[in-house]
């Protein structure tokens, strides 16, 4: 008899039916995905990025191609948090949904307040995007410094549910910056954001993007993203890792659980492909099954053994 993988899979104490996810800013504030899958089915929703105050992101456009890979200068768009609680939120939990919600601010009594605001939500997680700009530190990403990092994550406390943190790759230090999100009580760290980048228009000679430079992502990414969640894993054994960046087949997931994550974020693919996060997660379970794989636990880390 065929046995039928398991999908299930937990990320520090949030037990997810499937450890496929959509990654923030890729599936919108809301249920706009529901129209290409049953949202029920995926482990998680991770919502756009929202903070406390309602935020019109950055001069159009805002999104490019670059090559293989794509830029974004999306700027953090969005309704802020109570609106989307009142909006958006009663919209995923019709298609009862798994929520993950992604907040973000411009220093840390602002992220304060989005975690604040969230607080009694019905969320299974908060991801904090600490890819941000701090203004209170010249407009180094927060990421970017273990101290500011750790200051973010205890001023989140206060919503009283999992606190999953973003982490940037544009930084040698990232498995430090990890360990000091890990100590301040982060239950979850998310590996990574996008690079940084600029792409020219060559006819007019001005930045493709209207705000100038933005984040890469896309499939070029994976082999980045891959090496810090491994380096995480090796560093701290123990933590829970969400692994995103460039995955957009099952073979990538696949490798990410490999590398250590115990679950998978997609993302830019989903651009191209709406359907993108059921087809990894199915193609996902069709190779469990040709492999003799019977649970998502039994691939995670399997390349440090290895």
């Amino acid at each position: 008899m065929t046995v039928v993988p398991s999908l299930s899979t937990q990320v520090g104490a949030v037990n997810l039916i499937s450890p496929i996810l959509t990654a923030s800013g890729t599936a919108g504030h809301g249920d706009e995905l529901a129209g290409y899958g049953d949202l029920s089915l995926l482990g998680a929703v991770v919502t756009k990025s929202l903070a406390s105050f309602a935020w019109e992101g950055n001069p159009a456009p805002r999104v490019a191609p670059a090559g293989a890979a794509m830029m974004n200068a999306v700027g953090l768009a969005g309704p802020g948090v109570r609106a989307w609680r009142e909006s958006q939120l009663p919209k995923l939990l019709d298609k009862r949904a798994t929520v993950v919600a992604s907040i973000w601010g411009r220093n840390v009594d602002e992220f304060a307040q989005a975690a604040s605001d969230l607080r009694g939500a019905e969320i299974s997680a908060m991801e904090i995007n600490a890819s941000c700009p701090n203004l209170e530190s010249r407009s180094t990403m927060f990421a970017h410094s273990a101290s500011a990092t750790a200051d973010l994550v205890r001023a989140c406390a206060v919503t009283g549910v999992a606190r999953w943190v973003k982490l940037s790759p544009n930084t040698p230090q990232l498995v430090e910056i990890a360990g000091a999100a890990l100590d301040a009580g982060a239950e979850g760290l998310v590996l990574t954001n996008t690079l940084i980048g600029l792409d020219i228009d060559i006819e007019t000679a001005r930045a493709t993007l209207g705000n100038g430079g933005g984040g890469v992502s896309g499939a070029p990414l994976l082999p980045l993203s891959l090496r810090a969640v491994f380096d995480c894993r090796a560093a701290y054994p123990l933590a829970p890792i969400v692994g995103v960046g460039g995955v957009s087949s099952a073979r990538d997931a696949v490798a990410m659980l490999m590398a250590g994550a115990n679950a998978v974020e997609v993302g830019t693919a989903t651009f191209a492909d709406p359907r993108a996060p059921w087809r990894i997660q199915r193609d996902l379970q069709r190779w469990m099954s040709r492999h003799g794989v019977t649970t998502v636990a039994s691939l995670i880390g399997r390349a440090h053994d290895a």
